[in-house]
Order: structure tokens, then sequence, then C-alpha cells
């Protein structure tokens, strides 16, 4: 069909039902379960578990995260040149969510093969770098489908609350279901490879209800904006290196990836060394429900962010959520063993701030997408959501690293119950001046982000009337 025939003008505006966004959260509810249990446990499963040396098991998390970031532009590019009837973004998601869910699992099992440490580090590399590949090829190409399946600047917040509403709540099922198998299965190897099956099970379930649920809409969209769902813009023939140069010359881009990296930075940090916190510092049994009660509350919080930033703005929402959230890092440092109630109530103080962590970078960055249309005459979904998560992961990769190195030079002993003063002082500056001193960079950048509300509705007009032409 032409694109003359596909004129919004003929074609009626698609509604966005609530069946829609329901069906469009529930992609990253996967996403969000795997990438949780992970930044919480993986670290101490593979010290206190597995039995590696804590530079060891950050150097399977380093590598593991420096193949995502490579792996995420050859992606991103190959999604953006992908022409099926199906459309450039759904085959990708379609056929990876299986292995995605599978590879998972594997993550959690103490091979019995690997006799000696260099044979147990060697699989956990090779396990880590096939999740992240699949990781990549049904969650990358889902993330793009928000600049697709709407224009209008308030419906990108909206979807964007709804994916991370699921994401968050994936993240809280599998902490929740964390802390019943932690009741109930008292060997601590069994409680991680039933947490990592039941996991990949739910990721696979919620990757293809998104595909159905979605696919007639965004086919509609396509048709709406004068495109097929092929091609709903000019396909990027561009190499890769220069596209990589288009990108970065995009002034907003790169505020959106600094706001996105120093906020999710911190909130990793925080997620590695909370366990070690809940544990050897503050004397708790079970660091899952510290867990659960930050993440939990932000579920409800997300959906208020979303009404909040309608009046205050996303930036507004930003300043706000990471004032509250510094407050509370800086709580946790000064807190004594112990006190545990008291922490607790932070956790909870926490979930505001997390919240506006998942949703304000997200929702702004279709922004950016379409200035790159309107300068370029091309969309590169791709490429920009693969770029914006490989400098991401690559700086996720090397601050939980460094939470590993702290771990191993301060002392820390992984068979003891009872830490060393020096490996203890190093889990409290994790969890307390290092995610501040992120979290106010994450503000600087912020207050100078130059795509406003007004701009945005500016960008959309130029296109618009460039389409007409």
């Amino acid at each position: 069909m032409e694109n003359s025939e596909l004129s919004p003008a003929s074609v009626p505006k698609p509604k966005l039902t609530l069946a829609t966004k329901l069906a469009y959260g529930a992609g990253d509810l996967g996403a969000g379960l795997t990438s949780n249990l992970l930044a919480f446990s993986f670290l101490i499963f593979l010290t206190n578990v597995a039995g590696l040396e804590p530079i060891t098991a950050g150097t399977v998390l380093l590598i593991g995260k420096i193949w995502d970031g490579v792996n995420d532009p050859i992606v991103g590019m190959l999604s953006d040149r992908t022409r099926t009837r199906w459309g450039r973004r759904y085959p990708w998601i379609f056929l990876t969510g299986v292995p995605f869910g599978i590879a998972f699992f594997f993550n959690w099992i103490v091979p019995g093969f690997a006799t000696t440490p260099a044979a147990k580090f060697w699989y956990y590399v090779l396990i880590s770098v096939a999740f992240q590949i699949f990781f990549t090829t049904t969650n990358l190409p889902y993330s793009v489908l928000t600049a697709e399946m709407t224009q209008d600047y308030d419906e990108r917040t909206e979807l964007t609350s709804f994916r991370l509403a699921f994401s968050l709540t994936g993240a809280v099922l599998i902490l929740a279901v964390g802390l019943g198998v932690s009741e109930v299965v008292s060997d601590p190897a069994r409680q991680y490879q039933v947490l990592g099956a039941l996991g990949g099970l739910i990721s696979i379930g919620a990757i293809y209800w998104c595909v159905l649920g979605t696919y007639r809409h965004t086919q509609q969209q396509a048709k709406y904006r004068g495109r097929s769902l092929n091609e709903q813009a000019d396909i990027d023939e561009t190499p890769f290196w220069q596209q990589l140069k288009i990108v970065f010359s995009n002034r907003p881009f790169l505020f959106v990836v600094g706001i996105y990296l120093f906020s999710w930075l911190a909130l990793q940090i925080t997620a590695t060394i909370i366990p070690y916190y809940v544990t050897f510092w503050m004397g708790g049994d079970n660091y899952f429900l510290a867990a659960l009660l930050v993440q939990g509350t932000a579920i409800v919080m997300m959906f208020f962010c979303s009404l909040l930033s309608k009046r205050i703005g996303k930036k507004g929402l930003y300043f706000l959520g990471s004032g509250v959230w510094i407050g509370v890092q800086l709580a946790l440092f000064f807190l004594q063993p112990g006190q545990l109630g008291v922490m607790y109530g932070l956790c909870l103080l926490a979930s505001f701030g997390v919240a506006t962590a998942y949703i304000v970078p997200w929702s702004i960055l279709p922004d950016v997408i379409e200035l790159d249309e309107l300068n370029t005459g091309c969309r590169r979904e791709g490429a920009f959501y693969a770029f914006m998560t490989l400098l991401q992961k690559g700086g996720l990769a090397v601050g939980i690293f460094f939470v590993s190195v702290a771990l191993e030079t301060s002392g820390f002993e992984k068979d003891a119950v009872l830490q060393p003063d020096s490996a203890l002082w190093a889990i409290r500056f994790f969890m307390g001046p290092v995610p501040l001193v992120l979290l106010i960079c994450g503000m600087i950048l912020a207050f100078f982000y130059p795509i406003t509300k007004e701009v945005h509705a500016e960008i959309l007009l130029k296109l618009a009337e460039r389409r007409m032409e």
C-alpha cells in the first residue's frame, strides 16, 4: 500500500485503550524481574553460594555488562533496518522471548561439572553473556515501541508509567517470591534455582502478552502517521560510526544519557550493596524485605509521579524525587545496627525517588528522537535507545565492579558472619555518600535539559508540516 493511501486525513487516530496500555506495560515485567534479582542477588549469590571471591564475582558482572553494552547498538541498528510483514520490532521480541527466560534460569545454577574456581568463573561469564544477548534482543526492540505507539507528549508519559509500573511489579514480584521461598526452602543454592525457574517462566509469558496485545494498535498508529508498520519513517542505512557521530551530536540526548546514567548508577549500586548492608551492618535476617518495601511502594508512586509531572513538569518531578532520595541515602549512612524499624521506614520513603528515576529519563527520550528526525529526516529509535543503554550499562558495570573491589580490598570475608570494621565501612560508604554524589550530578544535568513541553510541541508541528509537503 502506498503512503498516499495511509494519510492521517483518511485514517482515524487510534485510541490508546487500557487493554493496550496494560499489554504494553507487560512487556517490561520480565526485564524488571530479571534485572532486579540480578541487581540485588547475583553478586552475593556468586560470593556466598557459588563460592567465588568478591573481585572474581565482580569481574563476571563486569564482563557481562560490557558485552551487553556492546551488544545493544548492534541489535538497535539491526532492528531499525529489519523489514518484515510484521514490522521492524516484533519479530525480534517474538523469536527470542523463550531463549531469554531459559538463559536467565541458568544464571542461578551452581554447575556440578565446574569443580575449580576458574571453571566456575568461565561458566558464569558464558551464561551472563548469553543472557545479555537475549535480554537485548527482546527488551531493546520492545523499548522502542514507545515512540511508535504514540506521538502525544502526555500519552508517552502515561505509557512510560505503565511500562515502568510493570517493570517494578516484576521487580517486586520476584522479591516477594524470594521472601517466600527463603522461608520454605532452607538450602540457599536451591532457593536461587527456584527463583530462577519461576522468574524465567513469568518473563516468557509477559513478553508474549505484550506482543499479542499491542501489535494491532502499533499497526493502526503507523497507518495514521501515513506509513506502513514496516517503515514508519525512512530506514536509516548510515554506517555505524557515522550513526554514532550523529547520535552524540544531538545535545539534548547527551543530557538524557547523563540523567539516566547517574540515576540508575545510584539505584544499582544501592541495590547491589543492600544485601550486604542489611545482613552484615544492620543485623537483619532477610534482605528481600528491605528491597521489597522500596520497590513495592514505588509501583504506587509511579502513577502519582505521572499525575504530578503534569502539574510541575518532568524536570520539577525529577528535582523533587531526587531531593527526597538524597535525604534517605544520607540517613541510611548514619543508621546504627539494630535500627531495623527506621531502616524499613526509610525504604518506604526512598520509593518516591526510585519512581522518578524510572519514569523521567524514559519519558523524555522519545522527544529527543523526534528532534533528530526533524534535523535529519530519519527515525533512529533503535540507535538512540541502544546508545543510551550502552553507556548506562557500561557505567553500571564499572560501578558494580568498584563495589566488588571495595569489598575485596576492605577485607570482606565471604564465609564469615561478623565482618571487620574496614569491610563494614566500605559497605556503608557505598550505601550513603556514593549514591548521594551521583544523584546530585543527575539533578545538575536535569536543570539544563533544553526540551520543554512547548519545545516538543513545536517539533511535532514542524514534523507534521513536513509530512504534508
